[in-house]
């Protein structure tokens, strides 16, 4: 390859959700910075539709402005993304990109991807390897089948590999780069919205003092918990139990107030000491973790955040991808079980909780590491993706 075809490599970079835009902010800024310089380009599908919300995360992580938004919104699993192959692929066919990158878990990484290799284009895998072991999860197996046609495999943790490897990949395709969300994290932490001034803007009302430390966040959307009506109950009433000795700072997600109101739940949450807030932007999210006493949350994003922050964190799943935050993190899985997750509270409250450690190469500089790899294997020779 002539310099100067690297000198105009493309790299289509794709999300499609909004825990996308958290790991391809610090990726575009150090494909920015790398030299031969990449002509960029940004697909936002529309996955997540909210373009109020979108606005506010893209301009809270300094994300460009999508060139190219291919307004997907909501549907089935099936319908989402067969919609996304069939509105990426003109372009593709009009941009030509050397490379196409996906990151995380959600139907765009898998409809982006198959659409790419089905052309022969390259595809780089931010967050690959990652595995829950359950695939009734529909982003199990989004993981699994864009890690199987992938290229370049960019893990967050060093066992994501043996996850590859037994599954037949080519240890020639894995790269350990460590975490870009930790990057976005570290960036942001000085800009972090303080929790008292994200109360005031969404027009709360308390009647208990938020002081630092001494309250709990809650975030849950993961329709395991929210769609069957006496799960969520029993999530809710442990939350409420909880909430009579710490207080619960709680921004529904608008499927689950959906779900809330029509399961006739209200009722349930509707508590002095629990405050409901609206979906807030990762500044105040961010602000609103890092001063915690605990987090408790269905969310695997979160799980890493808090142990980089080093906060306790309570999981209510059965699994996680991220096993890596429970065996050197702040983690505890206590699944949807009210004696569990109630015995993982008074644990924290009790001893503090895990102390925890920051993972190897959660340092700030994963997205560094991605672009030189990018860099150096466009401009090298190619590991085929069948030996």
């Amino acid at each position: 390859m002539t310099a100067a075809i690297r000198t105009a490599a493309k790299i289509l970079c794709v999300v499609g959700a909004r825990p996308n835009f958290m790991k391809i902010a610090p990726i575009m800024a150090a494909l920015k910075r790398v030299f031969p310089p990449f002509d960029l380009v940004l697909v936002h599908t529309g996955q997540h539709y909210d373009a109020a919300m979108n606005d506010q995360h893209f301009a809270d992580l300094g994300i460009p402005a999508p060139d190219i938004n291919l307004d997907v919104g909501s549907g089935t699993h099936a319908v989402q993304t067969a919609e996304v192959m069939r509105r990426f692929e003109p372009v593709l066919d009009q941009q030509a990109p050397s490379l196409v990158l996906v990151v995380g878990d959600v139907n765009s990484t898998l409809a982006c991807a198959l659409v790419a290799i089905k052309k022969n284009i390259p595809v780089a895998h931010v967050e690959a390897g990652l595995r829950s072991g359950d695939r009734t999860m529909p982003e199990e197996i989004n993981r699994v089948l864009t890690d199987q046609i992938s290229d370049l495999l960019l893990t967050t943790e060093r066992n994501a590999a043996d996850n590859l490897i037994r599954e037949g990949i080519d240890p020639a395709r894995i790269h350990f780069v460590g975490n870009v969300m930790i990057d976005t994290l570290r960036h942001n932490l000085p800009r972090a919205i303080a929790l008292t001034e994200t109360v005031k803007q969404a027009g709360a009302q308390t009647v208990f003092a938020i002081d630092s430390g001494h309250y709990a966040v809650l975030t849950l959307h993961r329709p395991s918990n929210v769609d069957e009506p006496q799960t969520l109950r029993q999530l809710l009433q442990t939350i409420r139990a909880i909430s009579a000795e710490l207080p619960v700072l709680f921004p529904v997600h608008p499927r689950t107030r959906e779900k809330i109101e029509h399961f006739g739940l209200t009722d349930v949450m509707t508590c002095p000491s629990i405050l409901l807030l609206p979906p807030v932007g990762y500044l105040e999210m961010l602000g609103l973790m890092k001063d915690a006493r605990l987090v408790l949350t269905d969310s695997g994003g979160i799980q890493e955040e808090t142990t980089a922050l080093g906060v306790p964190c309570i999981t209510l799943r059965n699994n996680t991808e991220r096993p890596i935050t429970v065996k050197e993190g702040t983690n505890t899985i206590a699944g949807q079980n009210p004696e569990k997750i109630l015995a993982a509270f008074r644990e924290i409250m009790s001893t503090g909780g895990k102390i925890g450690r920051v993972p190897e190469f959660w340092d700030g500089h994963a997205a560094d590491r991605i672009a030189v790899i990018l860099r150096d294997w466009l401009a090298g020779p190619k590991v085929a993706r069948v030996a």
